[in-house]
């Protein structure tokens, strides 16, 4: 088949095939249920929560055809507009959701958001789907994954470029789910089994939370912060999204205790098949009683008792090696036994190129050179 021929073929699948917006949460909900694998970031809560903060959504559904109900492809685009400009920036976290097995589908989808980007003057768009590359730790035995080789190949012929801002984690660790809980314990590392079981011999208790747990977790994510070394936003931020997914039946807050007091927690935001470990915390408080061990597997047994098939550690290293931040929170969960999945990453289509340059590389440098000045 020519390449001529191969592009025809394209077209004529999917010409009909176009994003059109979609003002229903309902129906947007319905048609991410029929797709594959979809992820809370491209839930309408997300979208509607990031229109709180600075952010205008815009809910793209793809049909098989103009009239049909029948789903194709899913973009829960964030538009963010560049004061006193006529521009603005698009983002599709962990998106778009659609089927990356199918390459007209791919092709179509892609075409049709370099569309609006053009049509919404944006510098560039960005795109964050849930692709992946590689699956496994050692990079001498990664076993590649050729839906994702193939699919970094058509983003470039096309002009998209891989992103130097990787919002999201682009690799994490999953828990498939199908064992029994007996069978899941028995092949976690010795040593996290036995962290498990002194956690709660030494008291440790672990109980499921609600809203007005929100804001002492919230401090307690705060202290994370500031120990570990990481930037989080402001409160309120968080506040207003655990609120929002447990408002939907998304989200369900665990607190690990000793002697009634809370000493670390977890926010686990369940969506489709899966659960999310997306926001965890603790203090200082009681930690050689391994509370954060017992948190996890006391997580991990709610997943399970929610049908989820998969419980998503929700971040992984770039380099497994102790050179990067997250080498320790990386021994922590490689010790419940999961899968390394090496994600394709953010990739992002610039729409003008000059503009694209100034915000992502001459800006940044110039503000790094302020902050120094400032030191």
């Amino acid at each position: 088949m020519t390449i001529d021929h191969w592009q025809l073929t394209i077209f004529m699948q999917y010409r009909a095939s176009t994003f059109k917006r979609e003002s229903s949460p309902v129906t947007w909900e319905q048609a991410l249920g029929k797709l594959s694998n979809p992820h809370p970031l491209q839930s309408w809560t997300w979208g509607d929560f990031k229109s709180r903060w600075g952010w205008q959504a815009l809910p793209s559904l793809m049909t098989i055809a103009e009239g049909s109900w029948e789903p194709l492809a899913a973009a829960m685009i964030l538009k963010r507009p560049l004061p006193r400009t006529p521009f603005c920036i698009l983002y599709v976290p962990r998106g778009p959701i659609l089927s990356y097995n199918d390459p007209a589908l791919r092709t179509q989808a892609l075409a049709q958001l370099e569309k609006i980007a053009r049509r919404e003057r944006a510098i560039f768009i960005k795109i964050d789907p849930e692709v992946v590359k590689a699956w496994g730790e050692d990079e001498e035995a990664l076993r590649p994954s050729p839906i994702g080789g193939r699919f970094i190949k058509e983003l470039q012929q096309r002009g998209w470029r891989f992103s130097n801002d990787q919002i999201q984690f682009r690799n994490t660790v999953e828990l498939p789910l199908e064992l029994d809980e007996d069978d899941l314990l028995a092949a976690m590392h010795s040593k996290t089994r036995y962290n498990i079981r002194l956690a709660a011999r030494k008291g440790i208790t672990v109980r499921s939370g609600s809203p007005a747990d929100f804001a002492q977790i919230g401090e307690m994510y705060r202290e994370t912060a500031v120990r570990d070394g990481f930037t989080i936003r402001p409160l309120d931020y968080y506040l207003d999204i655990w609120n929002a997914f447990y408002q939907q039946g998304m989200a369900q807050p665990l607190i690990a205790e000793f002697e009634g007091q809370a000493i670390a927690a977890v926010v686990l935001v369940r969506y489709g098949r899966r659960v999310i470990y997306m926001y965890g915390a603790s203090t200082d408080q009681e930690r050689q009683r391994m509370p954060n061990h017992l948190l996890q597997w006391e997580a991990i047994r709610w997943a399970k008792a929610q049908g989820a098939t998969v419980y998503d550690f929700w971040g992984a290293p770039d380099h497994f090696d102790e050179t990067d931040r997250m080498w320790g929170v990386w021994r922590f969960k490689k010790g419940f036994n999961g899968q390394v999945v090496r994600h394709i990453g953010a990739w992002d289509y610039p729409v003008r190129p000059i503009l694209y340059w100034l915000y992502t590389v001459a800006m940044p440098k110039y503000l790094n050179f302020l902050r120094a000045k400032q030191v």
